[in-house]
């Protein structure tokens, strides 16, 4: 198994984040490649706490153009986390 830190590579502070935080949740930046069952070990261990449900979203990349080329930004994926009740994730600003 990978280690967890190449797992979850950050929390995420967004203003969704900071609204799901008052219902146990937390948006963490995962890898591509991480499934459901790797996200939820990974947190629990860099965290200490207990996670209760993981979800998952991907987003593509968009295509940017620089002067004559195209490219595309990288595609991310990240996961909403819910915690089980008193537990938190501390997040420093």
């Amino acid at each position: 198994m990978r280690p967890a830190t190449e797992i979850v590579k950050a929390v995420l502070q967004t203003e969704k984040g900071a609204r799901l935080a008052k219902h146990d949740q937390y948006l963490v930046s995962v890898a591509l490649d991480a499934n459901k069952v790797e996200i939820r070990k990974a947190v629990e261990q860099l965290f200490n706490t207990k996670v209760l449900k993981v979800n998952t979203q991907i987003g593509h990349g968009k295509w940017r153009r620089l002067q004559a080329r195209w490219g595309q930004r990288p595609d991310r994926k990240r996961a909403i986390v819910t915690l089980a009740k008193g537990h938190k994730i501390e997040v420093k600003s």
